[in-house]
């Protein structure tokens, strides 16, 4: 999950050290970090996230992502993905590709500093 400037703060506000839940690629991408093949934040046992009302923005248009080949997409291993209606794909859609614009120039703008 790539993480906004926003959603690190939002994080880091809420008392997470950066370094506990992102990590930087090589092009400057902030990503969200996973243990065991589940994001850093979600609770195995009580099978929750534990940051629910702060989480990234992402998260929070999920499950509609953006595919690189066929544009905005509901991602298909998503349990709930037949109960996200037309609209709603179309208005989180919008937000996705905007929310990409602002990851795309913070990434780049990480990358110049290097």
């Amino acid at each position: 999950m790539l993480l906004s400037a926003e959603d690190i703060e939002r994080l880091e506000r809420k008392g997470y050290h950066k370094d506990f839940f992102a990590h930087f690629d090589k092009e400057g991408y902030a990503l969200l970090r996973n243990l065991q093949k589940h994001c850093v934040f979600y609770d195995v046992e009580n099978q929750r996230c534990m940051v629910y009302h702060s989480r990234p923005s992402g998260c929070r248009l999920y499950p509609v992502v953006y595919d690189e080949q066929k544009g905005i997409v509901i991602d298909e291993i998503c349990r709930a993905k037949s109960k996200v209606k037309e609209e709603q794909i179309a208005r989180r859609g919008r937000k996705v590709l905007k929310l990409l614009e602002e990851i795309d120039a913070q990434a780049k703008s990480r990358r110049n500093l290097q």
